[in-house]
């Protein structure tokens, strides 16, 4: 058995390593939480986009399309996530929604083309839809990451 005073030093020890480490004032909440869905869908969306490249290269078309449409129908976050995102951009989210849309229709229309087998119009097609992903990170991304991640 311990005597007290060895306890009093193991428990000061104890919280000394957890504040030199953060977590003794580490946001319980914050750090409890998990990543945003949108980033898991991101992610995937980026992985689809670098899919679409590759049957670019390799005119697989059947792989552009498939890696198109699912980028046109992506996930969408939960519910309760879609609400804080929706907060967060404000008066903006037209705006999100925008380049939402347009990425889903470029996407279907690179769709199209790969199904059809056109190249170019393939190669067109995708010029948009990276547009429209670039158009909304630029506006969009770094807040975001700001607000959700660094912010906390």
């Amino acid at each position: 058995m311990k005597s007290p005073l060895a306890a009093t030093l193991s428990l000061l020890a104890g919280l000394a390593i957890m504040a030199g480490s953060g977590q003794l004032l580490a946001d319980p909440i914050a750090s409890s939480a998990k990543p945003l869905a949108l980033r898991s869908i991101m992610k995937d969306l980026g992985k689809n986009a670098q899919a679409i490249t590759e049957g670019i290269s390799h005119e697989d078309w059947p792989q552009v399309e498939k890696a198109a449409l699912l980028i046109a129908d992506h996930p969408q976050p939960p519910l309760s996530e879609k609400m804080r995102i929706m907060s967060f951009a404000g008066t903006r989210i037209g705006k999100f929604k925008s380049y939402d849309g347009e990425t889903h229709d470029a996407a279907r229309t690179v769709a199209k083309a790969a199904k059809a087998g056109e190249g170019e119009g393939v190669i067109l097609a995708f010029q948009k839809l990276q547009t429209a992903c670039h158009n909304c990170h630029r506006e969009f991304r770094k807040p975001l990451i700001e607000h959700f991640y660094e912010g906390r």
